[in-house]
């Protein structure tokens, strides 16, 4: 069979030639040129005969990309260089005076005049004198229209919108007058068939019925049940067509996610070696939102394993009380201790942004170190606040964190000493001029107890190590006994100061001065130590590689040290 093909289908099939395009602004206006460019495209031309067609297309449109950008008075010299088989399409333009702005109105009506949503940005460019621009007579029309859509102002309209050019006189004028309508509300959140009860989705709800339409409040809302961990997919909706009167009502469509999720993970740092960790979570088990969940974590020096059992509150996303179980063992530098504890943390969010963690827990710990050793059970209130501000991503340019945490136990209730302790630290990190980056950080705190002796390791202060003071081994600085064991102190002062410099794309290179020590008394000696360090900024977070050597203890030698996880 002899097929025949079209014209038409031969000509599609035929590869493209392309010329090459040279624009010339005169004066020089790169937003000129690039204008002309944009609005030509690329020039499909094989040849000088084909590129003469298209003389007048171009002309045409590098009239119009100047006038969009005020320049009415062009005049457009348009000739061709290069082969027969490889032209260059040339195009140089005069550009004349421009026009410029010279009376602005733009007139809100309606019950949206004077209000923050119609409070609207004018660019500096928009304003009498200066020269004019067809995109920024558009983004104010758009930056209305959008304003109208975020804030429910549905039946709005434009009564005018003019821009009047007199190239003549090389002036411009704007008229604007839009009529907002009424404002919508928001009505009623009705849900799709759900596991979840109605009280606790409603709790999630950031207004109450009745607000003035916001778009922010449902994409907060829509966020809110993404971030619980109870679903997979989230749509809420509130569709202006549906509104009965002024109010809209709102439209939630839920899919649940698997309540069960296992997660196995592992790491290596020099504090405690190679490290293997197992989680397993049920993230919701009845309507309510209940979920629990156990994690298993070994090391060398530390083994634990934990569970919990967690309630939502008001507003169930910041707010939770959470029950907990769980075990260590734990053996470095022949301190060793066995504990178990259970308890409950009540935590939420403040609006301040800082979160609060009430706890009271009951601790039962057996220890042995240097010439100490015994058993202590504790019943320990507790109170802990954190905040953490970053410019956002695995590997923040700027931020801060801020840890602060409080508490004790007393005699004779439940516990056999009494206690108070508190610590605080205080990191910070912020980057000049794009590669060189400053990162300080300060850690304190003091136990006060009468029996010292009774006091568990675990609560007492211990330094050195990946997160304190470099060129020590984890936990090996604190006072000693009479056998030269490190027993632990009463306070804690750490500190560091580190430079870092990106001197590849996501590699950078660190020094740093690490400063403090575990102690019995706030007079005591400190240490120094100091150090050269590489960084990569992995897609999982940020790995460290560390050499560092006291300047207090130069017998100690040259310690390396290895970790991962953000600076904040």
């Amino acid at each position: 069979m002899v097929r025949f093909t079209p014209p038409l289908a031969l000509l599609l099939l035929t590869p493209a030639a392309w010329a090459d395009l040279e624009v010339q602004v005169e004066p020089a206006k790169r937003a000129v040129k690039e204008n002309i460019e944009a609005y030509i495209g690329p020039v499909e031309a094989g040849s000088r005969n084909e590129l003469r067609r298209l003389f007048d297309h171009a002309d045409e449109q590098a009239t119009l990309a100047a006038q969009a950008l005020g320049y009415y008075h062009t005049r457009n010299y348009l000739h061709f260089s290069g082969t027969e088989d490889d032209p260059t399409l040339i195009i140089k333009v005069d550009l004349g005076a421009p026009v410029r702005l010279n009376e602005i109105s733009i007139d809100i009506q309606g019950e949206g005049r004077g209000t923050d949503a119609f409070a609207l940005t004018l660019p500096e460019a928009l304003a009498p004198g200066k020269r004019l621009n067809h995109g920024d007579y558009e983004n104010i029309k758009t930056q209305i229209s959008n304003r109208a859509l975020q804030y429910g102002y549905f039946s709005g309209q434009y009564l005018q919108h003019q821009l009047r050019v007199n190239p003549d006189a090389n002036q411009a004028d704007i008229d604007i007058q839009y009529l907002t309508g009424q404002r919508y509300k928001l009505g009623e959140v009705t849900y799709s068939q759900t596991l979840f009860s109605e009280d606790l989705l409603d709790r999630f709800i950031p207004f109450e019925p009745g607000v003035p339409y916001d778009a922010e409040l449902i994409g907060q809302f829509n966020q809110d049940l993404l971030s619980s961990g109870y679903f997979n997919g989230v749509q809420v909706i509130a569709p202006a067509e549906k509104a009965v009167g002024d109010v809209i009502p709102v439209e939630v469509t839920l899919s649940e996610r698997d309540p069960h999720s296992l997660g196995f993970g592992g790491g290596f740092s020099t504090d405690v070696g190679v490290r293997a960790k197992a989680t397993w979570d049920q993230h919701w088990l009845n309507p309510q939102g209940h979920s629990r969940g156990a994690s298993a974590e070994l090391s060398t020096p530390r083994q634990e394993i934990s569970a919990f059992y967690q309630i939502p509150l008001d507003p169930p996303l910041t707010s939770s009380l959470r029950y907990f179980l769980g075990w260590q063992h734990e053996n470095i530098d022949d301190v060793e201790t066995r504990s178990l504890a259970a308890g409950a943390e009540l935590r939420k969010r403040l609006d301040s942004g800082w979160e609060r963690t009430l706890g009271l827990r009951v601790q039962n710990e057996i220890f042995s170190l240097g010439d100490d050793s015994g058993t202590s059970t504790l019943l320990i209130p507790s109170l802990g606040m954190q905040r953490t501000k970053t410019s956002g991503g695995i590997d923040p340019a700027k931020g801060y964190s801020l840890l602060f945490d409080v508490q004790g136990a007393k005699k004779g209730l439940i516990s056999t000493v009494d206690f108070a302790r508190v610590m605080g630290q205080a990191k910070g990190l912020y980057t000049l001029f794009d590669r060189h980056r400053l990162l300080g950080r300060l850690q304190l705190g003091a136990l006060a107890t009468n029996d010292f002796s009774n006091i568990p390791p675990s609560l007492r202060f211990f330094a050195g190590g990946d997160q304190s003071i470099r060129g020590y081994a984890y936990q090996t600085l604190s006072p000693v006994d009479s056998t030269g064991e490190n027993v632990g102190g009463r306070y804690l002062m750490t500190s560091t100061a580190e430079y870092q410099y990106e001197f590849i794309d996501r590699w950078r290179a660190a020094t740093f001065v690490d400063y403090g020590n575990a102690v019995d008394s706030p007079t005591d000696p400190l240490k120094t130590s100091v150090g050269l360090g590489i960084r990569w900024v992995s897609p999982i977070g940020p790995l460290r590689v560390d050499v560092a050597r006291s300047l207090s203890d130069p017998d100690e030698g040259f310690r390396i040290h290895f970790s991962m996880g953000p600076d904040l």
